[in-house]
């Protein structure tokens, strides 16, 4: 570090003091530990990558016939629906002869995740297998809010049900809701 004295040599006679000068400290070495450290920091700890759910749709192109339409029990399918402010209601079967419900839920863990899975419980012991539970179809109206939809995706990923689909809400499930036009 260089220093620059100024002070000039008077010889008037009197007696020449040196100047005291402040105790300073030099800061280039703690300034240089600390990049260090944040550098040895930012390259030994690992950044979290975003994960993304997988979600399987069908093609739309592909007409379905009776030999191509896949057949599912109605005792093991459960059909979700989710209208505006938050409502959900579900029903068990198909829509025009339900087995059980239609039924108002709340999201939650007391609402539909407790649902879920007694449902799945049951679906599992009329199949007679561990890895055959419930079928859950997801019908959202046009009131539904993207909040809602992923409520639901996080409730299929909470309860462990593996077999749900995304499919267009019908005229027949907009009745049920409440949301017909």
């Amino acid at each position: 570090m260089a220093e620059l004295n100024t002070g000039g040599g008077d010889s008037n006679g009197k007696k020449v003091r040196s100047k005291k000068q402040n105790a300073g400290v030099d800061l280039t070495a703690m300034v240089d530990l600390a990049f260090l450290l944040i550098t040895f920091f930012m390259l030994t700890t690992s950044m979290n990558k975003p994960q993304s759910m997988n979600l399987a749709m069908p093609d739309k192109d592909v007409e379905k016939t009776e030999d191509t339409a896949t057949k599912v029990d109605e005792n093991r399918t459960m059909t979700v629906l989710l209208g505006g402010d938050s409502k959900i209601k579900w029903y068990m079967g198909m829509p025009g002869t339900p087995l059980e419900g239609p039924s108002d839920q709340t999201y939650g863990k007391a609402g539909i995740r407790q649902l879920l899975l007694e449902k799945n419980k049951k679906a599992q012991a009329y199949s007679g297998k561990e890895d055959e539970g419930l079928i859950v179809i997801i019908k959202a109206s046009e009131s539904a809010t993207y909040r809602n939809m992923i409520d639901i995706l996080d409730e299929m990923a909470i309860t462990g049900i593996k077999a749900y689909a995304l499919v267009d809400i019908s005229k027949d499930d907009l009745k049920i809701l409440g949301e017909e036009k």
